[in-house]
């Protein structure tokens, strides 16, 4: 898999080079927008990558929840990352309108064909091994490169436009869907960015994560002795769950029988549920209803 992922990324940083040149000396905005946004994407794998690394750390005395949080920070730098990106697109796409200027250079579009038939096929070597390990961290770096095709293909079509729609329709104006086709990108950009940027925030806010809990309760209430449970708290941390709950069992119980059942219920949770990382009961006696 690491094998598969290091060509992918050498080729995606060759073809980011390449597309970034050819819509610079091609006067190609549309190009121009699917480099930056190849770049940051190759820049935002690395990040991911890396983060997965650190999050796989176990918990040390300093750290005792583990370093679950670093997959989160990655994902916030990766869509800030993005948003600057978008930004950069769209000044750019807007100061190419102000500015009269002629259609890309038609060459430009045989690096888009290229680049698109490429990034399909690193799509289908790395998703080819992602399937054989069963890695999901592999798949999504194979949807990268699909994401990549598609927005050089959308590329490909503004450009083409830009191209040959005044000639053939005899309407000059066409000449900016070159832009129109970067302000695409920039917005297909900003999309992704915020589909990172919402769920990490949440996750370093601590956002309680409502369906986790309704399964550790379901789970936990199933669990004979357990007579009510009153609180259930789930934080989530990289791909781990963390768990906070409050369980009431019976007021005749010993301390050691009461303490042995909260262990039970943490293990039957752990058992159904292997996300859970830690799971902190707090037991309390169950107050007696009217007879």
């Amino acid at each position: 898999m690491l094998q598969n992922t290091v060509i992918g990324l050498i080729a995606s940083i060759l073809l980011a080079l390449i597309k970034l040149l050819a819509g610079i000396f091609g006067r190609s905005s549309a190009l121009v927008a699917d480099a930056v946004e190849s770049l940051a994407d190759t820049v935002g794998s690395i990040l991911v990558w890396q983060a997965v690394r650190v999050a796989a750390r176990p918990p040390d005395p300093r750290h005792p929840y583990g370093y679950g949080k670093a997959e989160a920070v990655a994902a916030m730098a990766v869509g800030g990352l993005l948003v600057v990106a978008a930004i950069f697109i769209v000044v750019k796409a807007i100061q190419e309108i102000l500015v009269p200027h002629e259609a890309p250079a038609a060459w430009t579009l045989i690096v888009l064909g290229l680049v698109v038939a490429i990034k399909e096929l690193l799509f289908r070597f790395v998703m080819q091994g992602a399937a054989e390990l069963n890695s999901d961290a592999a798949r999504a770096d194979a949807w990268h490169h699909r994401s990549d095709a598609i927005t050089s293909a959308a590329a490909f079509i503004g450009v083409s436009i830009a191209i040959w729609g005044p000639q053939w329709t005899g309407i000059p104006t066409l000449v900016f869907a070159d832009e129109a086709a970067a302000f695409l990108a920039s917005g297909i950009i900003l999309i992704t960015a915020v589909s990172l940027i919402q769920p990490a925030l949440y996750e370093l806010l601590d956002a309680a994560s409502d369906e986790m809990a309704r399964d550790v309760r379901r789970i936990a209430g199933q669990v004979e002795g357990v007579c009510e449970i009153e609180k259930v708290y789930v934080r989530k941390s990289g791909s781990g769950y963390h768990v906070d709950m409050h369980l009431h069992v019976s007021p005749d119980l010993s301390i050691r029988v009461a303490h042995a059942l909260a262990g039970k219920v943490k293990a039957v949770l752990q058992q159904a549920l292997p996300n859970l990382v830690s799971v902190l009961i707090h037991v309390e006696p169950a107050e007696e209803g009217p007879e």
